[in-house]
């Protein structure tokens, strides 16, 4: 029985591992701070995971140990690394940190010029009222 439980755990660390790498890779690759955040958040939190798992697998199965950290670690990264990635993007948004050169599309663009366009007729109708 506990051979079954090392080779599940260690297939699950080997996948967990191989994404990471990944994650490197395209951290390295990437050409903007979005591309970047996206192999960060999606390659890296999957690797992790996977890694996580595959300890608590192998743990549970070969000496019947269930570890309540390992399910917090996993809870937590599984919550907070997407969380990160969508924050430092929309950050990096909102100081103008241009795209890639190969990027088609902006979507945000009319929503934050729209956004700011009626923060200026605020403060006009603002200043006209005396205030």
């Amino acid at each position: 029985m506990s051979g079954s439980g090392e080779v599940v755990g260690a297939i699950l660390i080997l996948m967990g591992a191989i994404f990471s790498l990944i994650s490197a890779i395209g951290n390295v690759r990437l050409p903007d701070v979005y591309t970047r955040s996206h192999a960060a958040s999606k390659s890296s939190t999957l690797g992790v995971l996977c890694a996580l798992v595959g300890a608590l697998l192998y743990f549970l199965i070969s000496d019947g140990f269930f570890s309540i950290r390992l399910i917090l670690g996993i809870i937590f990264v599984f919550l907070t690394a997407p969380v990160a990635a969508h924050v430092i993007c929309r950050a990096a948004y909102r100081h103008q940190v241009p795209l890639a050169e190969q990027s088609v599309q902006d979507e945000l663009k009319d929503y934050y010029m729209e956004d700011e366009i009626l923060k200026v007729e605020d403060k006009g109708s603002l200043v006209t009222q005396g205030k």
